[in-house]
């Protein structure tokens, strides 16, 4: 007797391995992701211009990394204290419109230098709404600026499908779309229900058109038809709970990893979590030995940046002599 609908997810042809750089950009659910891939140890970049919730913000963001566009100052404004824009995320600010434009400048840069070395960008749909400023420019972030500034616009699916693209094109590494599970009521449920319906539409026509580069990895649907209970949301019932962001990463990294990733990854968090044992007796011969395990063990991972983890074990050795 079954009780619940398990997706099943079909393997990946091309696998990841540990020497892979990855790129998560989108919703917040796409920081999710990125945060299970770097407790993995994995390398991995995290929305380097900010959070992301449309695909036209998302290709516009891409855009702007790939080709190094310059920041013009008339797309910076003041906002409590602070200038920011609204192409970029309000971490992404200064105090002066000059200490702004080189703040974002260098997170472009170091996000095109991501952009580049990666080999999977994971890009992650959170709605297909819009908001547009007074120069009819679509923004990422609206900085809590009144909402009669701006216009609400669901975009089309030939919009969507257009944007998707432009993403796919504008790099050469391998293409992971989501559909991010957080639901958007601002909208209502019937908004929300149209909105994810396009963004799942327009990534099945991409899909189809750049077989060897696209894929997509059922987020949305893991939460919809299989936990599909609202003891899987926080308390706020819109985000997934913090199981349930398990549940998804532990699906992915199911398909998505390589055998010997797959087992190097069980190594590493051991590691991680020898890293953060509180040892009874921190002075004893037992612990030094414990200490030297874990570093012989991250000298086999060399992969892997144990950086943290080699000082610490390192550090308590000295402390130990």
């Amino acid at each position: 007797m079954k009780f619940r609908t398990e997706i099943t997810i079909a393997p990946w042809s091309e696998k990841i391995e540990y020497s892979d750089n990855i790129v998560c950009l989108g919703s917040c659910f796409a920081s999710n992701i990125a945060t299970k891939l770097k407790e993995s140890k994995f390398s991995v970049a995290d929305n380097p211009t900010g959070i992301l919730f449309n695909p036209a913000s998302i290709a516009k963001s891409l855009r702007l990394m790939t080709l190094q566009t310059p920041i013009a100052e008339s797309d910076i404004f003041e906002r409590n204290g602070r200038y920011v824009s609204f192409m970029f995320h309000s971490s992404l600010s200064g105090a002066t419109p000059k200490e702004a434009i080189s703040v974002m400048q260098e997170a472009l840069s170091k996000g095109c230098k991501k952009i580049r070395r990666a080999k999977l960008i994971i890009v992650t749909l959170g709605s297909a709404y819009v908001w547009r400023d007074q120069r009819g420019e679509v923004v990422a972030n609206c900085h809590q600026v009144g909402a009669k500034n701006f216009t609400t616009e669901l975009l089309s699916l030939e919009q969507i499908v257009e944007s998707l693209e432009e993403i796919v094109n504008l790099t050469t590494a391998k293409i992971l779309f989501t559909v991010s599970p957080v639901r958007h009521l601002n909208d209502g449920l019937e908004g929300n229900s149209l909105s994810k319906a396009l963004l799942r539409v327009a990534i099945d026509k991409v899909m189809h058109k750049y077989p060897e580069r696209v894929g997509y990895f059922p987020s949305y649907e893991i939460v919809m038809d299989d936990l599909r209970d609202y003891r899987f949301y926080d308390a706020d019932m819109l985000h997934p709970s913090a199981q349930a962001v398990e549940y998804i990463a532990e699906k992915f990294f199911l398909v998505a990893l390589s055998e010997r990733a797959k087992q190097q990854r069980s190594e590493v968090l051991e590691i991680v979590q020898a890293r953060h044992h509180r040892p009874l007796n921190p002075t004893s011969e037992a612990y030094k030995n414990f200490c030297r395990q874990q570093l012989d063990a991250i000298a086999e991972l060399k992969e892997v940046d144990f950086s943290e983890e080699k000082s610490y074990f390192e550090q308590m050795l000295q402390i130990n002599l």
